[in-house]
């Protein structure tokens, strides 16, 4: 082995840069606030190991992206452990970064000479936030799709260029669909890569050319000495960033072992209903948008967010003085307080707005609509074991959603005389269709609850929302019960004008039978 590392050192001189790396000199002071820069590299590195294993297997087209997902989750061995240190990892990255920048903040690190460093510091916070933007899609489920069109929305609100912006996004027109998918894809994959890439090399170059500017301690004697009371990094320095990287990987790994959240229904364009939601990250922004309707929607979403990165980006010539204390920088500081708490109280704002969530494993009411009206119209001849067509649990992962949608509207294309009649509206195949996306056996409820869940998806579900699935027009009646009793609940469907002379819903007592009303009126008042 002495022979081979002679060998490898006269070949290549590893020794001398290895004795750079770990005997460069640092400040005195030097201690755990220092090991986010070094858990920033780990992540990044985790994200691309784990990124390339999961391409491995994902298809960037509409009819397959969000089966290959699934093919990932059930069927790659251990694709669901990588996948959730994928997504978890995402979540560490952008944590680590704005710690690691508050730390450079607090410290005063930006200062000069540094501030070409503080810029591609910057500069691989957006890059980070854009991997996460253009990620968020590939799932190819409804909160994926949902949310995009929410992002292109907001690029569309650039003064001039909104359109072309969208288009070169890959969403003309603000349409989201293949080219979409595979362009962001691109971007996800070999752009943004090879850009955090060069601003990471260029941001450790420019580190190590200004060195570290270490805590805020008596100035050190500039000239050759400067670092002379301080350590090398290695040992000690080291050792901390490798505890905490094995800290972190550990968090990771048992929040990755634990499970991921579980994909949504497959994207459908055509589902106007359902309510988009970002990632926690990005939701102090989604909740600032909703106090700024209309006009002021172009201030929340670009103006202001513009601001925060140019006030970033320029704050070593905003902040001159050559002291790094923080009791002697009050403005500069205390602007980063006010921005983060802000920041903070929008995004716990956001969390605490969010619709009632189902437990893991429980089924929405579309879905048990589903369930029964496939049971009544007869899917089971011939999707069921041995029959003519694949089973009920595997078309979602054979057939794409447009497959799906066609066959419902109208089942006797695929075989003329032997299928069942259509669904009778565009619910009912929505219902249909999120059964078949949902697989597995549905919970025995009562005959009279599944009737009612039926009625539901059929007449109420375009307006109302139900355990986060649903219209948004009317109010939730996810816990209609603690409000309303069984009786007021009849004759409000009934009747909403007799009860209330301006409301706006259709009155359902020439649509619903007296029983029929009966049932979904109970329904509803169980739910507390």
């Amino acid at each position: 082995m002495k022979a081979l590392g002679e060998w490898l050192h006269a070949r290549t001189g590893y020794r001398t840069g290895l004795s750079r790396l770990l005997d460069e000199p640092l400040p005195p002071g030097i201690g755990w606030w220092f090991t986010l820069g070094s858990v920033l590299l780990f992540l990044l590195a985790l994200q691309g190991i784990t990124g390339v294993a999961l391409a491995l297997y994902y298809a960037p087209t509409p009819d397959h992206a969000y089966q290959s997902v699934q093919f990932i989750m059930r069927e790659v061995p251990l694709g669901s452990f990588v996948r959730g240190l994928h997504f978890f990892g995402a979540s560490a990255i952008v944590i680590a970064a704005v710690l690691h920048m508050l730390r450079v903040i607090a410290f005063g690190s930006y200062k000069a000479p540094r501030e070409a460093t503080w810029l591609t510091g910057v500069a691989l916070l957006l890059i980070v936030l854009a991997f996460s933007l253009t990620g968020y899609l590939l799932p190819w489920d409804q909160r994926a799709y949902w949310a995009t069109v929410v992002t292109v929305n907001i690029t569309k609100l650039i003064p001039l260029a909104g359109d072309t912006m969208a288009a070169l996004a890959g969403a003309p027109g603000g349409h989201v669909g293949a080219l979409t998918l595979s362009r962001w894809f691109a971007i996800h994959v070999i752009v943004l890569p090879a850009a955090i890439v060069a601003f990471v090399v260029a941001h450790i170059f420019l580190m190590r050319r200004h060195g570290i500017s270490g805590p805020v301690r008596p100035p050190v004697p500039s000239g050759a000495g400067a670092h002379a009371a301080g350590q090398p990094f290695y040992p000690y320095q080291a050792a901390r960033d490798v505890v905490v990287m094995v800290i972190v990987a550990a968090v990771l790994g048992a929040l990755a072992g634990h499970g991921m959240p579980d994909l949504e229904r497959m994207a459908d364009p055509a589902d106007a209903t359902y309510v988009p939601r970002p990632e926690w990250y990005f939701l102090g922004l989604f909740q600032l948008l909703k106090y700024m309707p209309g006009r002021l929607e172009i201030f929340g979403a670009l103006i202001l967010p513009g601001l925060v990165v140019g006030l970033l980006a320029l704050l070593p010539w905003l902040d001159r003085s050559p002291n790094r204390d923080p009791r002697k920088r009050p403005i500069v500081l205390g602007g980063v307080v006010a921005a983060l708490l802000s920041l903070v109280s929008l995004t716990v704002a956001g969390w605490s707005d969010r619709p009632p969530r189902r437990p893991a494993g429980e089924w929405t009411v579309r879905e048990v609509a589903g369930a029964a009206l496939a049971e009544s119209k007869g899917c089971a001849r011939c999707h069921g074991d041995g029959r003519l067509a694949d089973q009920l649990g595997q078309i979602a992962v054979t057939r794409p959603l447009p497959w799906l949608q066609n066959h419902f509207a109208d089942p006797e294309v695929i075989a003329p005389g032997i299928r069942p009649l259509p669904p009778s509206n565009e619910r009912e195949g929505a219902a249909l269709i999120a059964y078949v996306e949902r697989g597995g056996v549905p919970p025995s409820w009562p005959a009279e609850a599944r009737e009612a869940s039926v009625l539901f998806a059929r007449h109420c579900i375009g307006c109302h929302t139900i355990d986060g699935d649903g219209g948004t027009e009317g109010p939730d009646l996810s816990r209609a019960g603690r409000k309303h009793d069984g009786q007021w609940l009849r004759d409000w469907i009934a009747r909403p004008a007799a009860m209330k002379s301006d409301a706006e819903m259709p009155a359902f007592d020439d649509k619903l039978s007296s029983g029929e009303l009966e049932h979904i009126a109970r329904f509803l008042a169980a739910r507390r």
